[in-house]
C-alpha cells in the first residue's frame, strides 16, 4: 500500500471528510455505525525512502498495540492492547479502534522466542463493559498480578477497569465494577519502592475533556490555545491495588519556565499515553503528544509532579497513534512502541522495542523508528 515508498496520510485511508459514529451497535463488529460525515485530522507524512525500520514487530499473527513492557521474576512481559479487522470508518474519536480482549506477550531474552499466551480478558467477561478496550497496563504485588484495562461502559463512557490473577499472563478475572473516581483511559502503574501509583486520561476520543468540571459533560471542549492544556491524572493507589487510596490529582507540565504547557502547544501538550520510570532518582514523564504524533517526555522530582517538559523520545511513526513504555531489562533500557507499517491501516498495528539510551545529563536521546 505504500506507494514510492511515500507513506502518506491517503494511503491509510485517512481522507479528510470520512464517516463518524453513533452509538447504533454493529452485531458483527460490536463497533458504532457510521452516520455523518467529519473531518478527520491527518496522520503524519513520512518520507520512507532508502529508509528501513528499526525494529521488527515482535509477533505478526496477530495486531498488537499500545504496549505496556514489565518485568516480572526476570522475565519479560509485554501487556498491549489488540487491534481487529473492522469496517467502522476512521473518525477523531477513534471508534475504528475496535478491541475486544487482551493477549499477553513474553519472552526470556530480547531477541528470543515471543511466546503469545492468548486471551487474558475478553470484554464479555466484563460486567460493566459495553465497547473498546484500549491500551492496558500491569502490575504486581505480593505474588498477585494486576491488569488495570480502559474500557467504555454501557452508557459509551470509558472508565478504568482491573482484573486479577495468580499468573503474570492469566486469565484475569475482572471486578464487578470499574475502579471508583476513574475516567477516561490510559491507565498506567508506577511502583516506587512500597508505593503503587495510578497515571490516566486522554483526550479526544478518551473523553478527558469531557471531565473538566468534575462530572462527565458530553458538550464540554478543549480549553482555548492560549490556556493551559488539560492535565493528566495520578493517584495513589490502596493495598488492596483495587481502589484509590486517594482522590485523582492533575499533574502540571510545565515549561522550562515554570509556566504551564499551552493547549495549543500541541508539539508538548499531554494528549494521551502517560507512562513515568524513575532513573537516577528523577521520575520521568512520558506521553504522546497525539495529532503531532510525538513521544515527548519531562522530568520531575516525585511521582505527582510537577514535571518539566525535557523533550522527544520518539518521532512519529507510520500509522496515526504513537503509544509506548519504557523498562529496564537485563541492564539496558528499552523503548516499547508500535506502528502500522506492517499493515498499512492506521488501527491495526504491530508492537516492536527499540533500545533507549539515558544521557550522562539525564536528558534521553530522541528515536527514529525508520533509518
Amino acid at each position: 500500500m505504500i506507494t514510492n515508498l511515500k507513506y502518506s496520510s491517503s494511503l491509510l485511508g485517512a481522507a479528510f471528510f470520512l464517516i463518524a459514529s453513533c452509538n447504533t451497535k454493529n452485531k458483527n463488529t460490536n463497533n458504532v455505525v457510521a452516520t455523518e460525515v467529519v473531518e478527520v485530522d491527518p496522520e503524519p507524512e513520512i518520507d520512507l525512502n532508502n529508509k528501513k525500520p528499526i525494529s521488527s514487530p515482535l509477533v505478526s499473527h496477530i495486531y498488537t498495540a499500545d504496549p505496556s513492557a514489565h518485568v516480572f521474576n526476570d522475565k519479560l512481559y509485554i501487556y498491549p492492547s489488540h487491534d481487529i479487522v473492522t469496517d467502522v470508518p476512521m473518525d477523531n474519536e477513534g471508534n475504528h479502534f475496535a478491541m475486544k480482549d487482551y493477549h499477553i506477550l513474553s519472552m526470556d531474552e530480547v531477541g528470543g522466542k515471543v511466546t503469545d499466551h492468548g486471551v487474558a480478558l475478553d470484554v464479555k467477561d466484563v460486567p460493566w463493559a459495553g465497547r473498546q478496550m484500549w491500551a492496558p497496563d500491569a502490575a504486581q504485588k505480593d505474588g498477585k498480578y494486576y491488569l488495570y484495562f480502559p474500557v467504555k461502559d454501557k452508557k459509551d463512557i470509558f472508565a478504568i477497569g482491573v482484573a486479577s490473577s495468580d499468573s503474570p499472563v492469566g486469565p484475569f478475572k475482572a471486578e464487578e465494577k470499574p475502579i471508583a473516581g476513574t475516567f477516561s483511559m490510559d491507565p498506567s502503574v508506577l511502583q516506587d519502592e512500597e508505593n503503587y501509583y495510578l497515571y490516566f486520561g486522554g483526550i479526544w476520543g478518551g473523553q478527558l475533556q469531557n471531565w473538566q468540571s468534575g462530572k462527565y459533560d458530553p458538550n464540554a471542549v478543549e480549553p482555548k490555545d492560549n490556556e493551559p492544556a488539560l492535565k493528566p491524572l495520578i493517584a495513589k493507589l490502596n493495598s488492596d491495588m483495587k481502589s484509590l487510596a486517594d482522590a485523582p490529582k492533575k499533574i502540571d507540565l510545565l515549561y522550562k519556565d515554570g509556566t504551564p504547557i499551552l493547549a495549543g502547544d500541541h508539539e508538548k501538550r499531554f494528549f494521551e499515553a502517560a507512562w513515568v520510570h524513575k532513573y537516577n532518582d528523577k521520575y520521568y514523564f512520558s506521553y504522546s503528544t497525539g495529532d503531532t504524533h510525538l513521544i515527548a517526555y519531562a522530568i520531575g522530582d516525585n511521582p505527582y509532579g510537577p514535571f518539566t517538559y525535557e523533550g522527544v523520545i520518539l518521532n512519529p511513526v507510520v500509522g496515526w497513534t504513537n503509544h509506548h513504555s519504557i523498562t529496564k531489562f537485563k541492564g539496558q533500557w528499552y523503548l516499547f512502541y508500535h506502528d502500522s507499517l506492517l499493515s498499512g491501516e492506521t488501527h491495526l498495528r504491530t508492537v516492536k522495542m527499540t533500545p533507549l539510551t539515558h544521557n550522562a545529563d539525564g536528558t534521553i536521546q530522541t528515536i527514529n523508528a525508520y533509518k
